[in-house]
């Protein structure tokens, strides 16, 4: 039936309708290694597939799975499912048949294996979106092996701060190796979402109209504030504005529009429409994602991906998109976010890729005065079949055959590697932060294409707002930013 307020479609459960008593379902899932309780994520599944939700539930609940801390036991209608058993990408995964018979109770061991460890190889995981309950956080993170998690509390006219005392540090401490931000916000208007973290106290964002003030003012306002400022999607309308600021400190690579089940149904949703037969779905929005971040590397900016998965807005579990950060040392609060700002990052939403060029990790730059040749390496695990192992340089694609490879560069600009995966109802994959090449100190080749692209991108902008800005005020107050945006992009295209 669909829920009157949310519309959201749940499974009736038939004790409700006065069937027979339902089972018990008694879980406990170790860790190989240790043969502890490992926390862990768990789905149910009816025969169609459709989740379940367990009667009078109180662990953490999020459409389709709930998390644990190794053990639950939890009460269902009789008959026939399906359970899924998860901990993150570095462990394996479980699925297998479950029948439940009314009043019995089952008991299931499962073991989760380690197929990586990459803490142990100084990568720390981490991502900058989750809307979940503070209270759950701790334990969703120990669920999902994630290490570092921003929080968002203030977005748009909502906070979970009115009436309540800012707190003096905002980022807590679950573990030696696990913290999050309990002050992370978001500004989600007509131009896009801009995703905020290391900051002592919300923006006054409350009240703003869907396209003013612009989003430009609270980005200026956030980097005042020190904030670390991720553009939550590189195809927002207003992204190419941003950009020109200089002021972003990383990109949504591995974004919301990927979720576990399949792809966002909404298209790019109010951001910058792409060509659907260029990109046809059901994967075209995660090619034009990956596009747009060639575009910005190749006019110039430096700027690491990122990931997020909105996971209390969005189906995804906490940390499905997320990103790796090589920590040297000891992992800290800071040093993983110094590691971010590097460049010293990979993102995935499944296989685990870990590469240097030349014994360099993602963010180092070389420098030549001739023809730069580099051998690519490192380590690759996947649960999921692995597709194309793929090196992107200046935006273009091209096949690797194999890992190690020997890569020959003859022009100044960037590189990375991605991996797509075989999985066809989701854009599931992995990409390197970009290394960066400067060779006899020239511009990439592409570079007057790629600003022109987004000074074409802003113009549109401009075009539409003209017409949708609904007072003289509003035009004074947006348009003159754009206007100099797009300036920056024709001076920036010239050689």
């Amino acid at each position: 039936m669909r829920h009157p307020c949310c519309g959201e479609l749940f499974l009736i459960l038939p004790w409700l309708l006065g069937a027979a008593d339902p089972g018990r379902v008694e879980f406990t899932v170790r860790d190989a290694a240790t043969r502890d309780a490992v926390p862990c994520r768990i789905h149910l599944l009816d025969p169609d597939r459709k989740p379940v939700k367990p009667i009078e539930l109180t662990l953490p609940f999020w459409k389709d799975h709930f998390v644990c801390d190794g053990t639950a036991t939890v009460q269902i209608p009789a008959g026939e499912y399906r359970y899924e058993i998860e901990r993150g990408p570095e462990y394996t995964a479980i699925q297998k048949p479950l029948i439940v018979d009314a009043g019995k109770v089952i008991h299931i061991e499962e073991t989760l294996e380690r197929i990586a460890d990459l803490a142990n190889e100084g990568w720390w995981s981490g991502e900058t979106h989750i809307h979940r309950p503070l209270n759950d956080v701790a334990l969703l993170m120990r669920a999902e092996d994630l290490h570092v998690g921003v929080v968002i509390t203030w977005w748009n006219n909502r906070t979970q701060w009115n009436g309540r005392p800012i707190p003096e540090r905002p980022v807590t401490i679950v573990d030696r190796h696990r913290m999050y931000d309990l002050l992370g916000g978001e500004d989600e208007r007509g131009g896009g979402a801009l995703l905020f973290s290391g900051m002592k106290m919300p923006l006054p964002i409350a009240g703003s109209k869907r396209e003013s003030p612009p989003s430009v003012k609270w980005l200026h306002a956030a980097r005042q504030a020190g904030a670390w400022i991720d553009a939550e999607k590189p195809f927002w309308w207003d992204f190419p504005v941003w950009l020109s600021t200089g002021q972003l400190d990383s990109v949504g690579l591995a974004n919301n529009h990927m979720n576990r089940g399949g792809m966002y149904q909404g298209g790019e949703a109010w951001g910058r429409p792409r060509d659907r037969t260029q990109f046809p779905e059901p994967l075209g929005n995660g090619f034009w994602t990956q596009t747009i971040y060639y575009h910005a590397l190749n006019t110039g900016f430096r700027l690491p991906p990122s990931a997020g998965s909105a996971s209390g807005v969005l189906p995804n579990p906490v940390g499905y998109n997320r990103m790796y950060a090589h920590v040297d040392g000891e992992f800290t609060w800071d040093a993983w976010w110094s590691a971010v700002r590097a460049g010293r990052v990979f993102v995935t939403n499944g296989p685990l890729l870990r590469l240097t060029a030349d014994h360099q990790l993602p963010g180092h730059v070389f420098q030549s005065n001739g023809v730069l040749e580099l051998t690519v390496e490192g380590l690759l695990d996947s649960r999921t079949p692995v597709a194309a192992i793929e090196l992107v340089r200046n935006g273009h694609v091209e096949r690797l055959t194999t890992l190690p490879a020997k890569i020959r560069l003859t022009e100044s600009g960037w590189f990375l590697v991605r991996v797509l995966t075989d999985e066809t109802h989701t854009f599931r994959f992995a990409s390197t932060g970009p290394w960066y090449v400067e060779i006899d100190g020239t511009q990439p080749t592409n570079r007057r294409e790629s600003c022109e692209f987004f000074r074409e991108w802003t113009e549109e902008r401009i075009d539409s707002l003209r017409q949708t800005l609904t007072s003289d005020q509003e035009r004074r107050e947006v348009l003159p930013i754009l206007d100099e945006a797009s300036r920056f992009w024709a001076e920036r295209a010239k050689p």
